[in-house]
């Protein structure tokens, strides 16, 4: 069974940092693609940054040059660096892993910037 397990997430005032952390644990190897996604209220769930086994990074527009994701593959674990944080940053951000075909979520962790 894949368990992905959030951390990081908390309050913080526009142009703060916060790091996310996500663990993947369970029988799995060798991830292909590990990333986050995010949802703010009222709205749909949207990619925020993914990167793939071999180290290529994917961002949304609107967090290019402030986010920085990365992984550690012999830990399974994929981080999400952001600052220069935004108001419209706040939402529940999800840890996702794309592994043997299939994705794999997280419970979520909330992210608040107060303006």
């Amino acid at each position: 069974q894949v368990q992905l397990v959030e951390s990081g997430g908390g309050l913080v005032q526009a142009g703060g940092s916060l790091r996310l952390s996500c663990a993947a644990s369970g029988s799995i190897f060798r991830i292909n693609v590990m990333g986050w996604y995010r949802q703010a209220p009222g709205k749909q769930r949207e990619l925020v940054a993914a990167i793939t086994n071999g180290g290529r990074t994917n961002y949304a527009d609107s967090v290019k040059g402030r986010f920085t994701i990365s992984r550690d593959n012999a830990k399974n674990m994929v981080y999400l660096e952001m600052s220069s944080l935004k108001p419209e940053d706040t939402a529940v951000y999800y840890c996702y892993i794309d592994f043997t075909g299939r994705t794999y979520w997280g419970q979520g962790t909330q992210v608040t910037v107060s303006s």
